[in-house]
């Protein structure tokens, strides 16, 4: 497996630190393999090392309580030195969030993982009272992808990424139809078990169709009531506040991300519609049938999984009613980001570059195509999709 250097980075200041390192994002992206590399790394200069992991039956044969954890660390560790320890699937064992309170003010650096039907973020302000950092892992993205590719001898594509998205475990698999049963099962496993058994939505099948339909609504405005008034419409009865229910739920499992439009006044985000975007594009794929793939909001949804993972903090942009997809933000640099899946028709050009008119001309104006022609003038870089993925900034 790769070194996912980008996140380790970010963890390794935090080695030696008493707050709780927290590693999360949706099932499947990598959590565990993280962890393992970064107690691999620990391993070169302390032994005075832990590793439990609760979804191995070894394991969970002889620690079935956070008091077993506690007796088991102390038993087992160096106490005249920093003891590093590590809980991956944490969550199996009820109050394990006394266990990691108690270990930190016991001279341990604790690293923990968790499936996000347990480990949700407003559950670690509530049971770990800022004692931790937390840390968003998410699917590959391209450069990954390729890399993990070349270890097993395979070729990924730009269009691959663009339908089949960056889960790490499905670049394993050979023919497409595996590749669709093992996201169509993950899929499953993460609205099933990470949302309706824990919140115990008892419409459930409602629930599912409303998912489906947010998941296949990627990178495009919503608002609860549009939700709700198109699933009133073919046939779901559901109440606006329930949307907003399910709609948290979704978010909370990392399985969707949401973005504000961009406003100098507070009160004014709260009124405007928000933007879907999927925590990874097979999401969207996966619901599509006879190979008719959403390619153009694919597009966009992959732009802001691979800016997210660049460290942008993004918003959408209203340039006087034509929208910019992005108003990339990083340190003192402020980037407008539009992407079309192409801009080749003169219609589309028009449309796309007329986003830009009247913006200050100070700023970095950017447009990102599947096109092979560059497009770039005066005062706008025409990217070509290829090109941005293999870039580490904008």
């Amino acid at each position: 497996m790769i070194k996912r250097e980008r996140y380790v980075k970010e963890i390794r200041e935090f080695y030696d630190s008493d707050l709780i390192k927290i590693i999360t994002g949706i099932r499947r992206c990598g959590k565990s393999v993280i962890l393992a590399q970064i107690k691999e790394e620990i391993s070169l200069h302390s032994s005075n090392i832990i590793y439990l992991d609760f979804e191995d039956r070894s394991t969970t044969s002889f620690i079935t309580t956070c008091d077993d954890i506690i007796d088991y660390v102390d038993n087992k560790r160096d106490k005249n030195h920093l003891c590093y320890v590590f809980l991956d699937e944490i969550q199996t064992i009820e109050d394990w969030q006394i266990a990691c309170k108690t270990l930190r003010r016991h001279n341990c650096s604790l690293f923990i993982t968790g499936s996000n039907s347990k480990l949700l973020s407003r559950e670690f302000t509530k049971e770990l009272s800022g004692r931790y950092v937390s840390f968003r892992i998410r699917p590959f993205v391209y450069k990954e992808l390729l890399e993990y590719a070349k270890e097993l001898e395979k070729n990924i594509t730009v269009t691959d990424y663009l339908i089949w998205g960056g889960f790490p475990q499905r670049v394993e698999f050979n023919s497409e139809n595996a590749q669709r049963r093992y996201l169509n099962d993950l899929d499953e496993t993460i609205v099933t078990n990470d949302i309706i058994n824990r919140y115990r939505i008892k419409k459930s099948e409602d629930f599912k169709k409303v998912t489906n339909y947010i998941l296949v609504s990627n990178a495009r405005n919503y608002s609860a009531k549009s939700i709700c008034d198109y699933m009133n419409s073919h046939g779901t009865k559901c109440a606006v506040n329930t949307i907003k229910k399910w709609l948290y739920y979704l978010k909370e499992a990392y399985i969707i991300d949401t973005i504000d439009q961009y406003s100098h006044k507070t009160k004014r985000i709260l009124e405007y519609p928000k933007k879907i975007y999927d925590s990874d594009v097979s999401l969207n794929s996966i619901r599509k049938t006879d190979n008719r793939y959403d390619l153009s909001h694919n597009l966009e949804n992959i732009v802001y999984n691979e800016l997210c993972y660049r460290g942008y903090s993004l918003t959408v942009y209203d340039n006087r009613g034509r929208e910019i997809d992005f108003l990339a933000k990083k340190g003192n640099y402020t980037y407008y980001v539009q992407v079309a899946l192409t801009i080749g028709e003169d219609k589309a050009y028009e449309r796309e570059f007329k986003a830009f008119r009247s913006l200050d001309q100070i700023d970095k104006k950017i447009i990102i195509t599947m096109d092979e022609i560059d497009y770039s003038t005066s005062n706008v870089e025409h990217i070509k999709f290829k090109d941005f993925l293999q870039r580490d900034e904008l």
